[in-house]
């Protein structure tokens, strides 16, 4: 069995991002996905028309206050990192990731809130070569995800 590996969902609003979000973990084998905020939830028929059934396959947990998950994951040993472009942040592909892990993604327009990227162990970012400044967060979560889930034992 594979080391555990989270995705925790903050305030997301499209649930067709939702629906892409679970068939990519699916695809990752994510252990678990943390629904938070204003993420929408299973059932619904815009998050299975691009899930494709991952929504019930793959666990998943809803949560109002990210803060307060972020808490009782560092208490109970996982590290938790940021997908965000910040001063803070190191490429992706320099970070040597360990797990259990729990990867936070983004607000499509706000991204991770200053407040929570102060509670990361860890920030990441992906390189931005051309004019817009951030990919769709489920095309994030699916680079990010991909090279994090080669360091899982």
């Amino acid at each position: 069995m594979k080391q555990n590996f989270y995705l925790v969902c903050d305030n997301i609003r499209s649930l067709e991002n939702i629906g892409s979000i679970f068939r990519t973990a699916d695809a990752l084998a994510i252990s678990k996905i943390f629904l938070c905020g204003i993420c929408g939830k299973p059932p619904h028929p815009k998050i299975s028309k691009t899930a494709l059934g991952a929504e019930e396959t793959v666990p998943w947990e809803y949560f109002r206050y990210t803060g307060l998950l972020i808490k009782r994951l560092k208490k109970e040993g996982i590290r938790v990192v940021g997908l965000e472009q910040t001063k803070r942040a190191i490429l992706y592909t320099k970070f040597k990731p360990s797990f259990p892990l729990a990867l936070i993604i983004g607000n499509e327009v706000e991204g991770i809130s200053p407040r929570l990227l102060k509670k990361c162990d860890d920030i990441i970012f992906l390189p931005m070569l051309g004019r817009k400044e951030s990919l769709n967060v489920t095309v994030a979560f699916g680079v990010a995800g991909y090279y994090l889930n080669q360091f899982r034992k």
